[in-house]
């Protein structure tokens, strides 16, 4: 009989070198992929990759954070860590979805925006909220892919959808377990146990209604197993567009908005 994972585990295996990068997923899923740069005010960040993309005569814009896949890609694209422009040329394809009624997909891989003094000079935070605010507003279909380690607000940022994906084995939180443990408990050491207590898992989120849909993958990829998953996240992100296609521009709105209002629960205790 098959061990259940540890949170833990299943985070080691969120971040391990071999898991498949964004681009393997969009290079496998779409016809084709033509990659768009810069936010026009500063640079192109490589952390995210922003893009054209389409699945037949479904066209789509693809947004995706994108960790390398050897240490020369890391460092070029910053161990898959956003800068604030990278958030900013995200809002810009956003914008531009919007216009040309295309749906946008996200695909969620990092451990956390980049927290360098130059992104904090140049807004991060302003960023990461600003990405957040402009997707919720958006009038077109908006799927996020969360394929690895999705963490801290640098996850949060790009995950504002009408549909929230997530592989088996991937992890989504508003913050790291060594953080969590960090400031919880000022001891980084007890980085398993926060994993457990922050309910990162999909079946954990699932369970909780952040996320719409699991999808089951072994604990080690091979390249058969890839294609079956990536088949299967296709098969999500048309079946999914095709429903939300259906709703007026401003239901599409409201529905992704009540999606998150109704996330948790908040209970006042009055006094006699």
């Amino acid at each position: 009989m098959k061990s259940k994972m540890s949170a833990w585990e299943k985070v080691e295996i969120a971040r391990s070198p071999k898991r498949k990068t964004a681009l393997d997923y969009i290079e496998e899923i779409f016809d084709d992929f033509m990659e768009l740069h810069g936010d026009r005010a500063y640079k192109d960040d490589k952390s995210i990759v922003c893009g054209l993309a389409n699945i037949g005569e479904q066209n789509y814009t693809i947004i995706a954070e994108q960790k390398g896949r050897n240490t020369k890609e890391n460092i070029e694209r910053n161990f898959g860590m956003p800068n604030p422009e990278s958030y900013r040329k995200a809002i810009r394809f956003m914008k531009q979805a919007e216009k040309f009624n295309r749906p946008v997909i996200t695909f969620i891989d990092t451990k956390g925006a980049y927290p360098g003094i130059g992104a904090e000079e140049r807004g991060q935070g302003e960023a990461i909220a600003k990405s957040m605010f402009e997707m919720a507003k958006l009038k077109v279909p908006v799927i996020a892919v969360v394929i690895g380690e999705g963490s801290s607000g640098g996850a949060l940022a790009i995950g504002v959808a009408n549909r929230v994906i997530m592989l088996e084995n991937a992890i989504y939180s508003i913050l790291s377990p060594e953080g969590y443990s960090s400031i919880l408990w000022k001891d980084s050491s007890r980085y398993e146990e926060a994993a457990e207590k922050m309910k990162l898992t999909a079946d954990d989120l699932y369970k909780a209604n952040i996320i719409d849909a699991i999808i089951k993958e072994p604990r080690e990829v091979d390249n058969e197993d890839f294609k079956k998953i990536a088949k299967k996240i296709k098969k999500e992100i048309i079946s999914s567009v095709e429903k939300i296609s259906k709703l007026s521009r401003d239901e599409i709105v409201n529905e992704r908005y009540n999606k998150f209002r109704n996330m948790g629960e908040y209970r006042v205790k009055i006094k006699n």
